[in-house]
């Protein structure tokens, strides 16, 4: 038993990391693409590895890039941690509760773009380990402006996945729906996606909906980012984009449970706020 815990603690880990440097790669490329004449300007990844004050429960890296023509920030990180967590938390975590004794391996994706009528993205994936084991994550997407039939698309590619694998579309967009909503506001972050946790039956059909989840990622962002890049946009524009992300800093300072988890776990405070964007605005 404890050696198949090993094996699959092995293969997430080694999946997440592979996942990280092909979002990297095809992300870099985006940006190299629109910077073409001019390479001497293209913005470039940064690499940040850290690890937890204890070195051998582990640590991670974020690759950032700021600046850029098509990402104003996007931020792409990987950890594979362990622990021990406070007693205050362990109920918070499923199969913590008596020892508050975990593994936790995943990845992390947050896209702040430069062209307001590109919508922000959001992906994560992970794989924890308690006296429980499951996975968990999601995607969902946050526009500036109404765009229907980029939603539509987004919400069909998500479903294929589910259908493919087996999982209930419905429910994780409900889920989604629910999670990502800012009640001191009444009012959703975004459009939604779909959103899991605790899948902790078939880990092998498990493992291979995450997997599919995250080349789904890849070919959605590419495709509207593709579809919109050369979209003209105002200062009016990107006023409300900044709103809109201050809508985006709220959700996440007060109820991202990612957030909570990392600050919890020992994380790297750099790597759990990446997330935030460069600039935002409150009225």
């Amino acid at each position: 038993m404890k050696q198949l815990i090993e094996i699959k603690k092995k293969l997430a880990s080694d999946w997440f990391k592979f996942l990280q440097g092909k979002i990297i790669d095809e992300f870099q490329l985006l940006e190299n693409e629109i910077d073409k004449k001019d390479r001497k300007k293209t913005k470039y990844f940064i690499k940040k590895e850290w690890k937890k004050d204890n070195k051998k429960e582990g640590g991670g890296n974020s690759y950032v890039l700021s600046g850029g023509k098509i990402f104003d920030k996007v931020g792409v990180n990987q950890s594979t941690v362990s622990g021990q967590f406070e007693k205050a938390f362990r109920s918070k975590i499923l199969g913590a509760e008596k020892n508050g004794k975990y593994w936790a391996t995943g990845i992390s994706i947050v896209a702040h773009m430069k062209n307001p009528k590109i919508p922000a993205f959001h992906f994560n994936t992970r794989f924890i380990v308690t006296s429980k084991e499951w996975f968990g994550g999601g995607m969902d997407a946050t526009p500036s402006f109404n765009d229907k039939k980029e939603e539509k698309l987004i919400h069909q590619k998500l479903k294929a996945v589910c259908v493919l694998n087996n999982k209930d579309y419905n429910v994780y967009k409900k889920w989604c729906d629910t999670y990502f909503y800012l009640p001191h506001r009444k009012e959703p972050r975004g459009i939604g996606g779909i959103f899991f946790d605790y899948e902790a039956k078939e880990w092998e059909e498990n493992f291979k909906f995450v997997q599919d989840l995250g080349i789904a990622f890849i070919d959605i962002t590419k495709k509207i980012i593709l579809n919109k890049k050369k979209l003209q946009w105002s200062n009016k524009d990107k006023e409300k984009q900044l709103y809109k992300r201050g809508r985006y800093v709220e959700f996440n300072l007060l109820y991202d449970r990612g957030t909570k988890f990392g600050l919890n776990s020992g994380g790297n405070i750099d790597s759990i706020l990446m997330s935030l964007p460069p600039l935002a605005k409150w009225k």
